[in-house]
This record gives structure tokens, C-alpha cells and sequence, in this order.
């Protein structure tokens, strides 16, 4: 470490109010980057598939799109807590979004050549720019106190929105931006992408310093120095090693649930008649449940605690599920009510987790942590995606609905274990 490094790094220790100052100042740098990071993710998924269709004149294999998509997602999660850990977060989440950017432009040459293979490498690439994305709150974290949290988490949520929102809505302007260039104007959404990832990475690049996982950490060093008492870092760690599988359940149950259902939901629509506008509305109003409640959500985990609001996102599951089975086949409201629903016990359970996850880790070791839950997460949502087609084939749309519902209410017990665990730790 340089002597101008150490001296920066030292006056952070030894002030406060400039702690809170660069606290601040991460939350705006890493939302605006999550701004884009939402368009290049969302503008990418909606023509994914019917890409894939087209290329390879088939329906058979357009789901593979999503499913190489959420494995780029799972192998990049890992690549970026490692990068985070090693190098801070302003490497580990620049590397992501480039990535995502790089992964987005193969996909429009493997559209303009025509190559299913290099199309399939390409999306496997583009995954990096999902996992980046989500990893991203955890970066507004490392400076906020416990009771600033997860409302760090969700204010970073709530932007995510807005490019989320944009980026479908362009896919016909950029469709028409590649067709008038000579590329096909399914590729259009991913020039998007591409532009979108590379912004956010620059953004993160160029704005994100001092690196905040790195002043957390030289912080948390010198107050261990100030302050070693043995006895007690031997009682937390074992309450971490709880509170990180407490943490990395909820986000992984809630995961599935939400997926499963959501996967199934069109489908389901379409059997009963509705069309893509239906379908559009019904999924449109989940999605802005999954990411609008965030901020309330935040001050609500932080003001109630992890424990209200994980059990919280169990009973939103199950009534979500309830509702979703007994609907009416031609019931948009039910459809709507159910679906809003399951995004918002997503919601809860997403941000009560990852609290709970920051909670639980060190910054000697947080970042490489956060990197791996979020491995499992993107392929328990993947296993939820894949599982729910066969469990309607095999039974019904009800059965899968109501059946999620009682999985997600797996968050009590749970919980109940962690508390005991963590009051034995204590006593």
C-alpha cells in the first residue's frame, strides 16, 4: 500500500462524518450504474428467446437462451465476489458489466453471421451482466451502519427499475436502429445491452473511489487492533456461519417460489385464452412489485428486523400462491393481485436475506461470501424455472401455485432455528 493510499485510507478511520460522506456518495455512483445495468438486462431477455427461435427455426431449443443466460449468471457471480474480495468493489463489478457488454456484442455478430454457436457462447457471456447487476447492492453496504442496511439495498433496488422499465419498452426503437445499420432487428435490443453494460461499468470505473469494501475493511482491521478480545471473535463467527445460511435461504427459497410460479404464469394465461397484452399487463404489474416496494421494504427490514420480514415474505408467498390457484382462468384481477403478490414476497425476502448476509460476514471475507449465495440463487432460480414445467405437465397451474406457496412457508422454521442458534451462542 502507497504512503498516499494509507494516509487516504487513514483519514477515514479517524473521521466519521467522512465515512457517512463516502457512504452517500457509493449509494448515488452505484445507482446511477444500476440504471443501466437494469436496461442492458432487460432489453436482452425480452428477445432472447424468439432470437434463438429464429436462428434456429425451431421452438424446441428457444429456452435455452435463459437457461446458458442464468448459468453465465451463476459462474460470474463467483468471478465477481472473488474480484470484489481481492481487489474491491470497483474492479470486481467493472469487470462484471464489461463482461455483460462484450457477452451483448457477440450476440449481435452471431446475428449478423448467423451462428447459433457463437449466439450460445455469446449469451453464456452476456449472464455477467445479471450477476453484476444483483451483486451491485451489495456495494452500498459496506459502509452503512446495521440500521442503514437494507435500505441501502433497496434505494439500489428502486433504480434498478427504471432501466428495467426502459429497456423493454425500446426493443421496437432499436429494432428498427438495427435493421436501418443492416442488422437483424432482433439483435436491436442487444446493441442496447451492449451500450448499457459498458456505461455501467464505466460509471463504476471512473466514480467509485476510494473503493468502499476497501475503507470498510481497513476500518474493521483497526478497530480489531483497538479492540482484540479473542473470546468474543470466536462467539461471532459462529453466529456468522448461522446468519450466512439463514441469509442465503431465504433469497434462494424465495427464489424458487417466485420463478416457478412466474415461469408458469404465461402459459397458464394462454390456455385460458388471454393474449400478449393480458400477459403483458399480468407480468408487468409483478415485476414493478418485485423492485418498486424496495424502499419502504428497506426501512422496514432495518426499523422491524430480518426475522419480521423473512417470515413476512413466507405468508405474501403463500397467499400469493392461494390466490394464484383458486383464480378463475379468465380472472385478469386475481391474476394481477396474485402476481403483484409473489413479486412483493420476492421483494421481502431478497432484501431481508442479503441484510441478513452483510450481517453476517466480515469484510475480510464478505465480498468472496455474496459471490458465492448469489451463485446459489441463480441456479436455484434456474432449478424453479426448469421444475415448474414439469410439475404441470404432470398435475396443474393450482398444485404448482399452491405448492410454492407452503415451500416459501419453509422461511418460519427457518428463522426459528437462527434465533435459537443465536441466543445459545449467547448464552
Amino acid at each position: 500500500m502507497s504512503s498516499k493510499t494509507f494516509q487516504v485510507n487513514q483519514s477515514y478511520i479517524d473521521s466519521e462524518e467522512k465515512q457517512q460522506s463516502l457512504y452517500k456518495r457509493t449509494l448515488m455512483v452505484v445507482s446511477i450504474s444500476q440504471i443501466f445495468g437494469g436496461a442492458g438486462l432487460a432489453a436482452g431477455i425480452t428477445v432472447g428467446a424468439l432470437l434463438a427461435q429464429q436462428m434456429l427455426g425451431t421452438n424446441t431449443y428457444a429456452g435455452l437462451p435463459t437457461a446458458l443466460f442464468t448459468l453465465g449468471s451463476a459462474g460470474a457471480a463467483l468471478l465477481v465476489g472473488r474480484l470484489s474480495q481481492m481487489f474491491g468493489r470497483r474492479t470486481g463489478l467493472t469487470t462484471g458489466f464489461m463482461l455483460g457488454g462484450l457477452g451483448a456484442i457477440g450476440v449481435i455478430i452471431a446475428a449478423i453471421v448467423s451462428n447459433i454457436f457463437l449466439l450460445f457462447i455469446s449469451l453464456l457471456v452476456y449472464g455477467a451482466g445479471t450477476a453484476t447487476n444483483l451483486q451491485a447492492r451489495y456495494a452500498g453496504t459496506d459502509l452503512a451502519s446495521s440500521k442503514q442496511r437494507a435500505t441501502a439495498i433497496s434505494l439500489t433496488m428502486v433504480f434498478t427499475t427504471f432501466g428495467a422499465v426502459a429497456g423493454p419498452n425500446l426493443v421496437n426503437v432499436m429494432g428498427n436502429v438495427a435493421v436501418s445499420i443492416g442488422v437483424p432487428s432482433l439483435a436491436g435490443p442487444f446493441i442496447l445491452s451492449a451500450v448499457a453494460y459498458i456505461l455501467a461499468g464505466l460509471v463504476l470505473f471512473i466514480m467509485l473511489r476510494p473503493d468502499p469494501l476497501l475503507i470498510a475493511r481497513t476500518i474493521e482491521e483497526s478497530k480489531k487492533v483497538q479492540n482484540e478480545k479473542l473470546h468474543t471473535a470466536a462467539t461471532e463467527q459462529v453466529g456468522n456461519k448461522k446468519g450466512i445460511i439463514a441469509g442465503a435461504t431465504i433469497m434462494i427459497l424465495t427464489q424458487i417460489v417466485m420463478v416457478a410460479v412466474m415461469t408458469m404464469t404465461p402459459v397458464h394465461m394462454m390456455h385460458h385464452g388471454h393474449g400478449l397484452g393480458e400477459v403483458g399487463l399480468v407480468i408487468g404489474f409483478h415485476v414493478g412489485s418485485m423492485y418498486l416496494p424496495s424502499l419502504v421494504t428497506g426501512i422496514l427490514v432495518d426499523k422491524l428486523g430480518r426475522t419480521v420480514m423473512a417470515v413476512a415474505a413466507g405468508i405474501t408467498l403463500l397467499l400469493a400462491g392461494i390466490i394464484a390457484a383458486l383464480a378463475p382462468g379468465d380472472s385478469i384481477l386475481l391474476l394481477v393481485i396474485a402476481l403483484s403478490l409473489l413479486g412483493l414476497g420476492w421483494n421481502f425476502g431478497l432484501i431481508s436475506g442479503t441484510a441478513l448476509i452483510v450481517d453476517s460476514t466480515e469484510t475480510s471475507t464478505r465480498a468472496k461470501t455474496q459471490g458465492t449465495v448469489d451463485v446459489l440463487v441463480a441456479l436455484s432460480g434456474a432449478t424453479g424455472g426448469v421444475m415448474s414445467g414439469m410439475v404441470v405437465a404432470g398435475s396443474s397451474y393450482a398444485t404448482l401455485s399452491v405448492g410454492g406457496g407452503i415451500l416459501a412457508l419453509l422461511l418460519i422454521p427457518v428463522m426459528i432455528w437462527s434465533i435459537g442458534s443465536k441466543n445459545k451462542t449467547v448464552n
